[in-house]
């Protein structure tokens, strides 16, 4: 058995089943080893972020890791946006990149980089497996950093000769870390703030605090004590829609953070971070939180939100409560598109358990509030502002749910055009998603932090930030990939639109003139 069939066969022993790949020459054997195994499926994307951002949304969605197979350190350089934003968002990864053969390197070829000191800058483990002999256990100990709670990327340098040598021994699966301790004394002090300081206190939460189980016990304990409960900003998954709460995000403006933040003296944060601005701006703090307020930590990320959640219920004798009712369904919209009529148009007519990819950047920051009648559903975020995740993380949600779930692909013009590539793998995988292009011909959220500076958009940068001349047209783009696709300038269009790509059992895009 060669290197490369021990690391396949490690994998799929610790339930490794799927691989999202872009590979070279370098990887041959790998791919080779992958040909004479059934136990893992293999998704070909044609860019590597756009590789890297399927492994992150597949994750967020079956709640355990794909392995990507990247081509030396170029191909993993291409991956490193949204290896970026994985890591934002805790996902766990294992990359498998390959590199030169041990004894080649030295002569340096054209493709040699470093390889390894890439991979540190959005992994939390790496490692180099120098014989065939080695291969097996180190692939089974890099699944067990992926999988370490919450979750991370995990980066294995496979050089051409450990994976075509032979010596290569399977190693069995490595035991999943447990999420780390809580600290008793933070549940306590967390409880003692809201017993005294009650609606001048803001629970925060993130991580699996904002999902159904932990959205459940923190209303408990808002119920009980007055508190106010919001969602840090930066999330990669929420639950929404009915049985869950009306949860607003931490604004994205600092402006307008500030201002939502002023009323409280406390902050208690559950796998949340103190919120501070994505930028600087001139004659703005950095923290988005008053400088005299306490801040709080009941759990960190590496630690079980829910538990620490349960514990400070129990601590509070916080009685269960039922979640408010979000009241009907909205109707679908009419008119002009709008925000709020593309929520309203979303939350109408999305099947239940539906997922939202979230890559509509400026103009879906109000999507909330009009779809939160919604069916249940799970809503995905970028988590690490690097723009061109939506379409990837929407197609690997897509292969995670195994086809049974419609995935609703919201997504900015521009930032669309980072990963376009991942259209025709939702073709070739006849994946249920629907996409919707917001087209305003333009980097919008651009022209506002250009404004933000203190700036006024002269020629030279509206050319910059403008994508008219030409226009992008996606109908076309999108049947050039293999993906259906249909413009609407209204939201009757738009809805009529929607309702039919539901039930379709392959992708779909829509082109929403805004």
């Amino acid at each position: 058995m060669n290197g490369a069939r021990s690391l396949v066969e490690t994998l799929i022993a610790s339930g490794v089943d799927t691989c999202f790949a872009n590979p070279g020459t370098s990887e041959m054997h790998f791919v080779a080893a992958l040909d004479q195994s059934a136990g893992i499926r293999c998704v070909l994307g044609l860019q590597e972020n756009v590789v890297t951002g399927m492994a992150d949304g597949y994750w967020r969605i079956a709640g355990k890791p794909a392995c990507t197979l990247l081509h030396c350190g170029p191909g993993l350089g291409n991956g490193v946006t949204n290896l970026h934003n994985a890591r934002r968002a805790r996902s766990g990864i294992v990359n498998i990149v390959g590199d030169q053969a041990t004894y080649h390197r030295p002569f340096d070829p054209p493709l040699t980089a470093d390889t390894e000191g890439l991979a540190r800058t959005v992994s939390a483990w790496v490692h180099v497996s120098t014989q065939a002999a080695q291969v097996g256990r180190d692939a089974a100990a890099a699944v067990q950093a992926a999988r370490t709670y919450p979750g991370q990327v995990a980066t294995l340098v496979l050089p051409a000769d450990a994976s075509w040598n032979e010596g290569g021994v399977v190693a069995a699966a490595l035991p999943v870390p447990e999420p780390a301790p809580l600290d008793p004394h933070a549940v306590e002090r967390a409880a003692r703030v809201l017993r005294v300081h009650g609606g001048k206190v803001l629970l925060l939460l993130a991580g699996a605090a904002v999902q159904a189980e932990g959205q459940a016990l923190a209303w408990r304990i808002a119920s009980a004590t007055g508190a106010k409960l919001m969602a840090d900003f930066v999330n990669p998954k929420l639950a929404r829609g009915r049985g869950r709460l009306q949860l607003e995000r931490v604004p994205y403006k600092s402006e307008l953070a500030i201002e939502a933040l002023k009323p409280f003296d406390h902050l208690v944060l559950v796998n949340a971070k103190a919120p501070v601005g994505f930028f600087a701006y001139p004659n703005l703090p950095s923290i988005q939180y008053r400088s005299d307020a306490q801040v709080h930590v009941l759990s960190r990320p590496e630690q079980d939100a829910v538990e620490a959640l349960r514990a400070l219920a129990d601590a509070l004798d916080a009685p269960e409560a039922a979640l408010p009712d979000p009241g009907p369904r909205p109707q679908a919209a009419s008119g002009e598109p709008t925000s709020d009529k593309l929520a309203q148009t979303v939350a109408a007519l999305m099947p239940e358990h539906a997922i939202v990819s979230d890559e509509s950047v400026s103009y879906g920051r109000g999507f909330y509030k009009a779809s939160h009648a919604a069916p249940p559903h799970d809503w995905l975020h970028l988590a690490g502002g690097a723009i061109g995740d939506g379409m990837p993380v929407a197609t690997g949600a897509a292969i995670a749910a195994g086809g049974q779930r419609r995935v609703i692909s919201l997504q900015a013009d521009g930032s669309a055009m980072y990963t376009l590539q991942s259209l025709w793998t939702q073709a070739r995988e006849r994946l249920p998603v629907t996409t919707i292009v917001l087209n305003n011909r333009s980097y919008k959220i651009l022209l506002g932090e250009y404004q933000g500076v203190g700036a006024t958009p002269g020629p030279t940068a509206h050319r910059m930030l403008d994508l008219a001349d030409p226009d992008l047209d996606w109908v076309r783009l999108a049947q050039g990939t293999g993906v259906d696709a249909a413009r609407a300038t209204s939201m009757d269009q738009c809805a009529d639109l929607m309702r039919a790509s539901f039930v379709r059992s392959g992708p779909f895009l829509i082109e929403l003139m805004v």
